[in-house]
């Protein structure tokens, strides 16, 4: 895999649309790309349901944000205001996913393997990252850029894969709790990585303020809930309130997610880690009523916020970038297969995160856990925001990450289905 660094000049330009001359305080350009946004939003399940859901609903938002996003049409833009909703919407999808996080199985043996084998992804993302530059004959990269590509083919889209394995009927198997267990590790472990080998900081300095971001989310969420539980009637406040139009119980859900990512940013660390702590935090905070909240949560966040972030994540994506470099999208689409999903196959088949199973559903394992996506999107914009990765680099990073949404779940359900069973 051959990686130029510098910067084509396909990809300088950006094209000018309707509303590029607007200013990003311009309120009425902001409400109509908003609209065309929601506009996306409510075309791409149709789209996905006409392609029978082999084509998932994300890949056809980032490919409608691509289509009215400045690169081809040019009919919406990504104003100041959309940047906030944009913001909000990755928390919630980050908050969605640390919800599905089982502490305890995360801390029992299969966690542990999981962790293990991320490590090992990790390492091999690091020497294929290395050689892919080196073959460029590029000179001068930073250590940086060889952590943020290790860590883009290193994710697992757990939030995004929920509803594929719902759909493949996988959710309760041996497949479907091994998948769940290397997505939560594959979520977390590369925000944590994120938080500490891409901060401004010396890894030791961002261990630290790490350190400190946990012990002041303990303290801010334990003491209110001590008050709280010392004070019985505002408990009850709250959850009869969260059977009214005051969704009281969802009011403070929202107060722990933007809380979280103030604090995040505030400490300088990236907001994705703020907005999955939220979610493990509500997640253990709800344990009973967690099935209302649950639903509650996926209501508020895929109706709109959810699908603005993946619209807008479309907008970024420079098309002469893809167009320019086929093969290396390609080859990035098979780095992410082989460095994450490798290693979960041979973990499965010879020890088990679960148990031990056979090839075939360990192929089908590996090629879940090798889907990955929001963490892509994350990464390349910290990447890009802090000149560690070009833009164009960056936008070949992420159609990879949709395209492996797109084929490796479509593979590994054509895989069960061959072998005629589904645990």
């Amino acid at each position: 895999m051959s990686l130029p660094m510098s910067l084509p000049a396909a990809s300088v330009g950006v094209g000018h649309g309707l509303f590029a001359a607007s200013s990003t305080s311009d309120t009425e350009g902001a409400i109509v790309s908003l609209f065309l946004i929601a506009a996306a939003a409510a075309i791409a399940p149709l789209l996905s349901s006409l392609t029978r859901k082999r084509v998932p609903d994300v890949v056809w938002l980032l490919i409608l944000g691509v289509i009215i996003g400045p690169n081809v049409l040019g009919l919406a833009s990504l104003t100041e205001p959309i940047s906030v909703f944009r913001e909000v919407g990755m928390g919630m999808l980050f908050l969605i996913a640390g919800t599905e996080i089982d502490v305890e199985e995360v801390h029992g043996r299969a966690g542990r393997r999981s962790l293990l084998t991320w490590l090992a992804c990790f390492g091999i993302g690091l020497a294929v990252s290395w050689v892919a530059v080196a073959a460029s004959g590029t000179t001068g990269v930073a250590t940086a850029t060889y952590i943020a590509l290790a860590i883009a083919l290193t994710s697992t889209a757990l939030g995004t894969l929920l509803p594929i394995l719902m759909e493949a009927g996988v959710m309760g198997t041996t497949t479907g709790k091994a998948v769940l267990v290397h997505g939560a590790v594959g979520e977390l472990a590369p925000i944590i990585a994120m938080s500490l080998l891409l901060s401004a900081r010396s890894p030791w300095a961002a261990a630290i303020v790490l350190l400190l971001f946990a012990l002041a989310t303990v303290l801010a969420v334990a003491i209110p809930t001590r008050f709280i539980l010392k004070h019985p009637a505002i408990g009850r406040t709250i959850l009869h309130g969260a059977q009214t139009s005051q969704k009281t119980l969802m009011r403070v859900v929202m107060l722990v997610l933007t809380g979280l990512m103030a604090l995040s940013a505030v400490m300088e660390l990236d907001m994705v880690l703020g907005a999955f702590a939220a979610g493990i935090i509500v997640r253990a905070l709800a344990p009973g009523n967690f099935t209302m909240v649950e639903g509650e949560l996926r209501t508020l966040g895929f109706s709109f916020l959810i699908p603005l972030f993946f619209v807008t994540s479309g907008m970024n994506i420079s098309l002469s970038a893809v167009a320019g470099y086929p093969f290396l999208l390609v080859a990035f689409v098979g780095a992410i297969l082989v460095v994450r999903g490798v290693p979960i196959v041979l973990l499965e088949r010879f020890h088990g995160s679960i148990e031990r199973v056979d090839w075939m559903d360990a192929m089908r394992i590996g090629l879940y856990g090798a889907t990955g996506l929001p963490i892509i999107v994350a990464v390349t914009e910290l990447g890009v925001s802090t000149r560690v990765l070009p833009s164009w680099l960056a936008s070949l990073l992420v159609v990879a990450g949709a395209l492996s949404v797109l084929l490796f779940p479509l593979v590994a359900f054509l895989l069960g289905r061959a072998g005629g069973k589904a645990r």
